[in-house]
């Protein structure tokens, strides 16, 4: 794992993540995700300096991935290194959405 790996799964690990688990190097229809989450089908990826020169490749697994119902999140490792508030922040509200958002509201009953 990379140093931003390394420092993302000690937060993702041992259902640290308010408890939701998470797996390392999951294998998903021949690709491998950082990290990906069961209960949530989230997929979560940090992107190293490699990734620069694989953008085609990299969205075409993605596009590949979200078809079968996961959703993706992609961090650079700049981000997890030195904005990680923000992204466990990201994380979270993908996890659980804020019903002020809109989303996970339910559908108000006997309105009207």
């Amino acid at each position: 794992m990379t140093e931003a790996e390394s420092l993302l799964w000690k937060y993702l690990s041992n259902r640290g993540m308010v408890g939701v688990k998470f797996r390392r190097q999951h294998p998903i229809r021949g690709f491998i995700l950082d990290f990906y989450c069961v209960s949530h089908k989230l997929g979560i990826e940090v992107d190293g300096a490699i990734h620069n020169d694989r953008v085609e490749y990299d969205l075409e697994r993605q596009n590949i991935i979200e078809s079968m119902g996961i959703k993706m999140l992609r961090f650079k490792n700049d981000q997890v290194l030195n904005s990680l508030d923000s992204v466990l922040k990201t994380i979270k509200r993908y996890l659980f959405p804020s019903p002020r958002s809109g989303e996970g509201c339910p559908d108000k009953v006997g309105a009207g």
